[in-house]
């Protein structure tokens, strides 16, 4: 995949992009609907639901509270049976150790089962710059590589394509990357799945070294779990002489018994089913069965950091379901592209600002990216409080130091709060502010002060200010200003 986040506009440009598009507002709103329906169905028929939900909860917390510990009982395990743990603490760093696991087996062809941390980290371009070519086997993923495209979603990352684009990425496509699709390709589902299940068996017999995520890490016996809904994942696992496991450090958790927990919320939160069809464990390496060598590379990338910080900590919990996505009255309008980020929705818009930091424009717009509806928090399988997180987030683009902020916007914060501290000089300002408002365009504001107004209506100037009015409607004081004034001497209105 070719394209990539980087330089991605800020969420309000993005958006207003992704809005003016029917076909895409369609495509979401329908495919969310229809998942958010059999969530809600299934959730339903647990009266333990929230109980579920509470437990997940304190687990990651206690792992969150305890990682190094988890992490180094995890490690142990994994070598014990016979797998080499790799450490990166970012991005670059992830990609060298693949990259370099890679070259030394003498493959220039791998395939990968679906891995948001390998898209976050830039994996696939990095194996690419090696000369090494990374084939996508997940099916919205092959669709997204074929068409040079970007995820939209974290369960469905092909959720803003409908049914005809992909034939005919699959047409115009496949045939330059392997087998090619059949003449007669139909926009059917079965039809579209049965093309790329053939576009991938010769990929799959072929392939030496395979490239997986994973959803789960269970500590003390060092067992990768991942989920998937198609079986292509368990086949990169298996007939690979070579497996590559490459996860984020918070994916640990402590037991199977605490598995359980998990595999519970997860398929109903992501797809509205009662499980994943396809649950694959895997646990080193075993003679005769499966890949002769284990690497799990566990990548921090930003995690410490989002670890020390109290909001960053809970936000760590998300077990990547999407619900909260297919809720998210915002998300259903922008799709998920609008957030610049393979984490798209409300949790994206907390977890990218504290993986990334929020001195950049893209990121620092994120928070402001929800109508704070509560539906997020409400659906979440593991209690993450997301709007208050987005809240604070807010507060810290608004009230820090961040780069991203406007010199102008400072220095008028700064004059402001300078005048606000003496009620002579701020009833003067206020009564010259008003007399200019009156004479100025109430729909767009001028130079720096038009981004205000991109997406706001200056209020009316009231005639008559409130010290006035009340002078004159309950006989109080008045020692305001004279007759011909027509501003409010403590900004607000009557």
């Amino acid at each position: 995949m070719s394209k990539s986040f980087v330089g991605w506009p800020p969420f309000p440009q993005a958006a207003r992009t992704a809005t003016a598009d029917e076909q895409l507002r369609a495509t979401v709103h329908r495919a969310t609907h229809t998942i958010r329906a059999k969530r809600d169905a299934l959730v339903a028929e647990r009266p333990d639901w929230e109980e579920l939900r509470t437990a997940a909860a304190a687990v990651k917390d206690d792992v969150l509270r305890r990682l190094d510990t988890y992490l180094e009982r995890l490690a142990g395990a994994v070598e014990g049976a016979g797998g080499v743990v790799h450490w990166a603490t970012d991005a670059a760093e992830a990609n060298a150790v693949v990259t370099e696991l890679v070259l030394a087996t003498g493959e220039t062809e791998i395939v990968k089962a679906k891995s948001m941390l390998s898209e976050e980290i830039g994996l696939d371009e990095a194996l690419a710059a090696a000369g090494i070519d990374p084939r996508e086997t997940d099916l919205a993923e092959i669709i997204l590589q074929l068409g040079d495209d970007l995820p939209s979603h974290i369960v469905v990352p092909s959720m803003h394509l409908n049914r005809g684009r992909i034939r005919d990425i699959f047409r115009r496509e496949m045939g330059k990357h392997g087998r090619p699709a059949p003449d007669d390709l139909t926009d059917d589902p079965q039809a579209l799945a049965d093309a790329s299940r053939l576009h991938l068996r010769e990929k799959f017999l072929r392939a030496k070294v395979g490239i997986t995520g994973a959803n789960f890490l269970v500590a003390d016996t060092g067992t990768v779990v991942m989920v998937e809904s198609e079986g292509n994942g368990r086949m990169c696992l298996t007939l690979p002489e070579t497996l590559i496991t490459v996860a984020g450090i918070e994916k640990v958790i402590p037991s199977w018994r605490d598995l359980e927990i998990y595999l519970e919320l997860l398929a109903r939160s992501a797809t509205g089913e009662r499980m994943s069809p396809y649950v694959s464990t895997w646990t080193g390496v075993t003679a005769q069965d499966g890949p002769s060598a284990f690497h799990l590379v566990l990548v921090d990338n930003g995690r410490t950091r989002a670890l020390r910080d109290e909001l960053g900590r809970e936000a760590l919990r998300c077990i990547r379901c999407g619900a909260c996505m297919n809720i998210c009255p915002v998300y259903e309008r922008t799709g998920g592209q609008a957030y610049g980020s393979v984490y798209p929705g409300p949790i994206g818009a907390i977890l990218n600002p504290l993986l990334k930091g929020a001195d950049d424009p893209q990121t620092a717009s994120l928070p402001y990216a929800s109508a704070l509806c509560g539906a997020c928090d409400d659906v979440c399988p593991v209690g993450i409080d997301i709007t208050g997180n987005l809240l604070a987030l807010r507060h810290r683009v608004a009230e820090g130091e961040a780069a991203v902020k406007h010199r102008v916007e400072q220095v008028a914060f700064d004059a402001m709060a300078g005048f606000m501290t003496h009620p002579a000089l701020w009833g003067a300002a206020v009564r010259s502010a008003a007399r200019i408002g009156v004479a100025v365009p109430k729909r767009h504001l001028p130079g720096p002060l038009s981004g205000w107004t991109d997406s706001r209506r200056v209020p009316d100037i009231p005639a008559e200010s409130f010290r006035r009015w009340w002078a004159r409607t309950e006989g109080g004081r008045h020692d305001g200003p004279g007759p011909h004034d027509t501003a409010n001497e403590d900004g607000g209105r009557p």
